[in-house]
């Protein structure tokens, strides 16, 4: 007898089945198949979009990096080695470069204000949905986080945004930063380390005001 939880997983191995991997995708994508570039856009744009969003802080700057993304993985399709790394990682590498090339050109950026997240897991942790006093203070953690994330310098915010924010393993955030996977386990727990002690310098002035406007309501 079937049950429910077996047709469940039944189900998922179904997709998992049908569902094409990058490689496939990029080899169909290499024979001329449109669609094929369609599918590998709507699944790999928004956490290319996110990364240069996190790391610059400009809506506008995401946008024009993730178009350059796949108009360079268009425009050279065949450079793309799977023995060096993951498709993803390979993505996520010629982001990095347009990044960077924007934070030489111009660092006047536009602060993160709004826009839909992922990282936001840890915030939600803080308050119970409907939960309107709740809402706000996620949203003011969640703006703190970003704007923490801003100010480290730019070697140490890409591993933290890479493996944090992005959950990418070791071996993929190397292939995207072209370098060892000794030298992203260093910057990650120095990147760590100064964004916690930027989040709790930035806590700390909210702290003494509250602590401030209570005693004066006692007063």
């Amino acid at each position: 007898m079937t049950t429910g939880g077996d047709r469940t997983t039944d189900k998922r191995m179904t997709v998992l089945a049908t569902t094409p991997s990058d490689d496939e995708l990029l080899r169909r994508i290499i024979a001329g198949e449109e669609d094929a570039f369609v599918a590998l856009y709507r699944r790999r744009s928004g956490g290319i979009y996110r990364f240069a969003l996190h790391m610059c802080g400009s809506e506008a700057i995401a946008e024009d990096v993730t178009q350059e993304v796949f108009m360079a993985l268009m425009r050279d399709i065949k450079k793309f080695d799977s023995s060096r790394g993951s498709l993803a990682a390979y993505l996520y590498g010629i982001a990095r470069h347009h990044v960077l090339r924007q934070l030489a050109r111009d660092r006047a950026f536009v602060p993160m204000m709004n826009g839909d997240e992922t990282e936001t897991s840890a915030c939600e942790l803080l308050a119970a949905p409907d939960d309107p006093l709740g809402d706000l203070t996620r949203r003011e953690t969640v703006g703190r986080v970003r704007e923490a994330v801003l100010a480290l310098p730019a070697h140490y915010r890409e591993v933290v945004v890479l493996c944090e924010l992005h959950e990418m393993s070791y071996v993929d955030a190397a292939t995207a930063l072209g370098c060892a996977v000794g030298t992203v386990r260093s910057r990650l727990h120095r990147g760590r380390a100064m964004l916690i002690e930027r989040l709790r310098a930035a806590e700390q002035p909210r702290t003494d005001a509250h602590t401030i406007k209570t005693a004066r309501c006692f007063a």
